[in-house]
C-alpha cells in the first residue's frame, strides 16, 4: 500500500484557515496567489473586514483561500519536468508561433539581451507553478487589439513519461500539476536576505503567517486611523448639548447608541401652530411677573369671548340658510307678479294706454288711493263715484265711462292674484332690508390682527369666512333680479368654534401664569417650555442625531473589526508551521548548501529569533558573533548565496525531484559567487531538470564549462526580437555567446550561401556577404587565440585567471604563431575595419578560398588541441 502523502505547509494553513474572518481567507489567497500585497489590496481588505460586521454598500466581495488556490504536492515517484512552452498569446511583447524547448535532463540555458523576451517566459512559469512572487503578467500594452488573458500550451512530462500538454491559461492560480516545479528569482531571494536589519530564513510556506501578520497589523492600522477620524468627528451639539437632557427629546439624544431606533425622536419633530405659539407665549411670559402676565391672559380671554360672539352675528347673514331664502323670496315675488301681471293683460289689454295692472302704474295707484282716502274724499269710497266727484289722478270731472274705468282698476287691484303678489314682494322686500342692513364689514374685528400673532391659523380662518361671508352676501344681493339658479361660493368651516376655544385655552393658561408664582408651579411650565424648543429645535437636531447613530455604528463596527487584527491564532500557526518544517534534518540540510555554494567564506546557522506580530521569525547568524547584524557583514554575493542555499534547503524536504526554474540568479555578482552558483546548479542537474534565464555570459561559459566536465547535458537557447516581437526562439546561442566550433559551422554555412550569390553574379549581394564573413572569421580567428591557445586562462569578460590550464599553454609553438598571423592578416585585408587605398579595387576572393579560409583555421584549432590533451 502506498504511504500517505505528508501534508504541506499550505494544507496546513488551508485548513487553519477555515474558522478565520472571511477578509483573513481572502488574505490569504492573495498571499498565495501574489506574494507580497500591494496597498490596493490592502485597502479592499479593510473593506472586506467592515463588510464581514456588517457594512453596507460595499460590493466587494471575498474570495477565500481554497483547495483550488493551493498548489499541489507531487508523488515521490512522480517528479515533474518541463518539455514546452508554446501557444503563447496575452503576454506582454511575447510573439506567437513560438515553441521554448527544453533539455528533458540536464540544463536547458535561455540567454537573452534585456527586453527580449526572457521575463515574459519565467512569468508564464511564475504563474503556472510555484513562485514566492509571481508579478504581474500583463498583456501587449502597445496592442490594444491583444489578447488580454494570458495563455499557453505547457508540455511537460511525469516521471520521464510524456504526458498529454497543458492548455493553461492564466486564472491566478498555479496548476495542481506544474506546481511541483519550484522558480527562484532575485524577489525569492529577498525573502530570505532582509535589508532592513538581519537576513531572516524563511521556508516556502513560513512566511505566510510573517504575510499575514503584516496584513493584520497594517488593517490594523488603517481601522484605528480612521476610528480615530470618527472619534473626532464627533457633533459640538452632543458634547455641549444645547438640549434639555431632561426632555424627552434630550433623554434620547443623551443615550444614543449604534443601535437607537430613532423613529420616537421623529414622532417628536411635527410641531403644530398651536404649540409653537404656546412656546412663544412661555418664553415672553417666563420673563416677566407670571401674575401681571395671567391677568393679561384674563383680560385677553374675554375679548376672544366678544370677538366670538361678533363674528357669529357677522357670519349669521351669510350662511346657506339666509341666503336661499333671500333668493327664494325674489323668485317667489318675480313669479305672483308675473301671474298679475298676466291678470292684468287679460283685464286691460285693450286699454289705450300700455301698462295699465304694472309695477310704475300700481304705484301711481297706490298713491291716487291713499290721496283720495287721506285728503280727496276721507269718508268717500275709492275711487270716487261718477257725478260731480272729481278725479284725483286728472281732477276733472269723472263722466260716467271714467267712473266705471277706475271701479274696474280697483277691482283688479283689490283682486286675489294681486294680493299674492304685493305679500311676496313685501316679504322679500322686508328680508332684503334686513340682510342689507347687516353689512359684513372686516375693519370692525380689530383683535384678529393680534390673533394673528397669537394663533395664525384661528386668525386666517376668520379671515377667510369674513371675506367668503361678504363675497355671498354681494353674489345674492347682485342676483336678486336675475331668475335662475346662482352659483354661491362654498362657507369656509366656521371659524367661532376657534375662538371660543382659544378663549378657553388662554384663560387656562392664564390660571396656569397664575399657578407659576410658586416654584412648583413655574417648574412644570419651564420643563414644558423645554420640551417644545427641543422639538422645534428637531429640524436641526434630528439630522445630527441620525449622523451620529452611524458614527456609532461605525465605531461599533471598527471595534468589532479591531478585535479580528490580533495575531495570537497567527502565531500558534507559525509555531506549529515552524516545528514542522524547520527540523534538525532541514539544519544540516542547509549547512551542506552553504558549504556547496560558499566554502567557508560564510559561516552561519539558523536559529530562532523571537517574532513580529506574533509571526514567529528564523534568522541567519553568524556563528563568530550572534548579535551582529548579518546584513551589514555579508557581502552582495554572500547574501545571494545565502539565499540560493535557503532556497535549496526547502527541497529536503519535498519527496519528489522535480524541475528547478532560475530566473537571473547572479544578477550583478562577481565571478567567485557566479561560478560556486554554476557549480550547485550544475550539480542539480545531475538529479533533477534545470531551466536557467540569463543575460549573463561569464555565468553562461561557467555552465557550459562545469556542464561540459560533468557530462551534464546542457541545451543553449537564445531569445531575440523582431518585427513579430519579442521572444523569438533560436536554437543555440548568438555569435557573441558561441564557441569555436559552432562559430566554424555557421561560417561554412554562410560561406555555402555567399556562393549562390555568386554563382547568380549578384556580385554586389556577394561582396556584402564576403565582408560580412571575413569580419567574423577575423573575431573567429580571435576567440581561437582566446579559447584554444591559451586555453581560456584570460578571458575577456572575466576578471580571474584560470591558473589551472597555464601549462596547456605550452603547446603553441612559433609555426601555430604564424599561421594564427597569416589567417588574421587575410581577414583584415577584406574586411571593412579599415578603408582600402584609392587605386585598390581589388576583387573579392571568389567562394573556394572562404571554404579554404575555414579549413585554414578549423586545422589549427584541431592541431593544437590535440597537443593541449598530449599535456594532461
Amino acid at each position: 500500500m502506498t504511504a500517505a502523502q505528508p501534508k504541506s505547509v499550505l494544507d496546513m494553513i488551508l485548513e487553519w484557515s477555515l474558522d478565520r474572518p472571511l477578509w483573513q481567507r481572502d488574505a490569504l489567497r492573495r498571499i498565495v496567489a501574489n506574494g507580497k500585497l500591494l496597498p490596493e489590496d490592502l485597502a479592499e481588505l479593510v473593506q472586506l473586514c467592515l463588510k464581514g460586521r456588517g457594512a453596507r454598500d460595499i460590493e466587494l466581495s471575498a474570495t477565500p483561500l481554497a483547495a483550488e488556490h493551493v498548489p499541489a504536492v507531487a508523488a515521490a515517484e512522480a517528479a515533474i519536468s518541463l518539455t514546452s512552452i508554446a501557444d503563447v498569446a496575452g503576454v506582454n511583447r511575447l510573439a506567437s508561433g513560438q515553441t521554448l524547448s527544453f533539455e528533458p535532463t540536464g540544463i536547458t540555458v535561455i540567454y537573452g539581451d534585456n527586453g527580449v523576451g526572457k521575463s515574459g517566459y519565467a512569468r508564464i512559469l511564475k504563474r503556472a507553478c510555484r513562485a514566492r512572487f509571481v508579478g504581474d503578467l500583463l498583456p501587449n500594452a502597445f496592442d490594444p487589439s491583444a489578447t488580454q488573458t494570458a495563455s499557453a500550451t505547457i508540455a511537460y512530462a511525469a516521471g520521464n513519461v510524456a504526458a498529454p500538454a497543458i492548455p493553461w491559461v492564466n486564472d491566478g492560480k498555479p496548476h495542481p500539476i506544474l506546481s511541483a516545479v519550484w522558480v527562484f528569482d532575485r524577489d525569492s531571494g529577498a525573502v530570505h536576505v532582509r535589508s532592513e536589519n538581519e537576513v531572516a530564513f524563511r521556508p516556502f510556506g513560513l512566511d505566510i503567517p510573517d504575510e499575514l501578520a503584516g496584513v493584520c497589523q497594517a488593517v490594523k492600522e488603517a481601522l484605528a486611523a480612521e476610528q480615530g477620524k470618527l472619534e473626532a468627528a464627533r457633533d459640538a451639539v452632543f458634547i455641549k448639548p444645547i438640549f434639555s437632557t431632561t426632555s424627552p427629546v434630550g433623554n434620547i439624544l443623551s443615550s444614543l447608541t449604534p443601535a437607537t431606533d430613532l423613529a420616537a425622536l421623529e414622532a417628536l419633530a411635527p410641531i403644530s401652530e398651536a404649540e409653537e405659539g404656546r412656546l412663544v407665549r412661555l418664553n415672553e411670559d417666563l420673563a416677566r411677573d407670571p401674575l401681571k402676565a395671567a391677568g393679561e391672559e384674563r383680560a385677553l380671554a374675554l375679548s376672544l369671548h366678544r370677538f366670538a360672539d361678533d363674528l357669529a352675528n357677522a357670519l349669521a347673514g351669510a350662511t346657506d340658510e339666509v341666503l336661499s331664502n333671500l333668493l327664494a323670496l325674489a323668485e317667489d315675488a318675480r313669479q305672483k307678479r308675473g301671474a298679475a301681471t298676466f291678470a292684468a293683460e287679460a283685464a286691460f289689454g285693450s286699454a289705450p294706454i300700455k301698462g295699465v295692472g304694472g309695477a310704475a302704474w300700481r304705484t301711481l295707484w297706490e298713491a291716487a288711493r291713499r290721496y283720495s282716502e287721506q285728503v280727496a274724499y276721507p269718508e268717500g269710497p275709492f275711487p270716487p263715484a261718477a257725478g260731480d266727484a272729481i278725479c284725483v289722478l286728472c281732477h276733472q270731472t269723472l263722466p260716467e265711462e271714467a267712473a266705471t274705468r277706475m271701479s274696474s282698476f280697483e277691482r283688479f287691484v283689490k283682486a286675489d292674484t294681486e294680493k299674492l303678489a304685493q305679500e311676496a314682494e313685501r316679504n322679500f322686500e322686508k328680508a332684503r332690508l334686513a340682510l342689507a342692513s347687516k353689512p359684513v364689514r372686516i375693519a370692525a374685528f380689530p383683535l384678529r390682527r393680534q390673533l394673528a400673532i397669537r394663533a395664525p391659523s384661528v386668525a386666517a380662518a376668520v379671515l377667510r369666512s369674513l371675506a367668503a361671508a361678504r363675497l355671498r352676501r354681494f353674489i345674492c344681493l347682485s342676483s336678486l333680479n336675475q331668475p335662475g339658479t346662482v352659483q354661491m361660493p362654498n362657507l369656509p368651516a366656521d371659524p367661532v368654534p376657534l375662538t371660543r376655544q382659544l378663549a378657553e385655552d388662554t384663560a387656562r393658561y392664564a390660571e396656569e401664569l397664575a399657578a407659576a408664582a410658586d416654584l412648583a408651579g413655574r417648574k412644570r411650565l419651564e420643563d414644558e417650555r423645554d420640551a417644545l424648543r427641543d422639538r422645534k429645535a428637531l429640524d436641526v437636531l434630528l439630522p445630527k442625531a441620525r449622523a451620529e447613530v452611524t458614527r456609532l455604528a461605525q465605531l461599533d463596527r471598527i471595534a468589532k473589526c479591531l478585535t479580528e487584527t490580533g495575531t495570537r491564532a497567527i502565531t500558534t500557526l507559525g509555531n506549529n508551521i515552524a516545528d514542522y518544517v524547520i527540523t534538525p534534518r532541514v539544519r544540516d540540510r542547509f549547512q551542506e548548501e552553504i558549504q556547496k555554494l560558499a566554502a567557508s567564506r560564510v559561516r552561519v546557522d539558523i536559529v530562532r529569533s523571537g517574532g513580529k506580530y506574533g509571526s514567529p521569525q528564523y534568522q541567519i547568524r553568524l556563528f563568530a558573533n550572534e548579535t551582529a547584524k548579518v546584513h551589514s557583514v555579508l557581502s552582495e554575493g554572500e547574501q545571494t548565496c545565502v539565499a540560493l542555499a535557503v532556497f535549496l534547503t526547502e527541497l529536503a524536504t519535498a519527496a519528489h525531484a522535480s524541475c528547478l526554474v532560475f530566473d537571473d540568479p547572479v544578477s550583478s555578482l562577481d565571478h567567485r559567487w557566479r561560478q560556486k552558483v554554476a557549480e550547485r546548479l550544475v550539480e542539480e542537474a545531475g538529479v533533477r531538470q534545470i531551466v536557467v534565464f540569463t543575460h549573463d555570459l561569464v555565468f553562461l561559459n561557467d555552465l557550459q564549462t562545469l556542464a561540459h566536465k560533468s557530462g551534464v547535458a546542457l541545451k543553449e537557447i537564445s531569445l531575440t526580437q523582431s518585427g513579430l516581437g519579442a521572444g523569438i526562439v533560436n536554437n543555440g546561442l548568438p555569435w557573441a555567446g558561441q564557441k569555436v566550433k559552432e562559430r566554424l559551422d555557421n561560417l561554412e554555412k554562410e560561406a555555402r550561401a555567399a556562393a549562390r550569390y555568386y554563382e547568380a553574379h549578384d556580385d554586389e549581394a556577394y561582396n556584402a556577404a564576403v565582408v560580412t564573413f571575413y569580419n567574423r572569421l577575423r573575431s573567429t580567428w580571435e576567440r581561437a587565440l582566446e579559447d584554444v591557445a591559451f586555453c581560456n586562462v584570460v578571458n575577456r569578460h572575466r576578471d580571474y585567471i584560470n591558473a589551472r590550464d597555464l601549462k596547456k599553454v605550452t603547446a603553441l609553438t612559433e609555426a601555430d604563431a604564424t599561421a594564427w598571423a597569416a589567417g588574421f592578416k587575410t581577414c583584415c585585408d577584406i574586411t571593412d575595419a579599415h578603408d582600402p587605398s584609392r587605386g585598390r579595387n581589388a576583387a573579392s576572393p571568389p567562394p573556394a578560398d572562404l571554404l579554404k579560409h575555414i579549413r585554414d583555421l578549423s586545422t589549427w584549432v584541431t592541431n593544437l588541441r590535440e597537443r593541449q590533451k598530449q599535456l594532461q
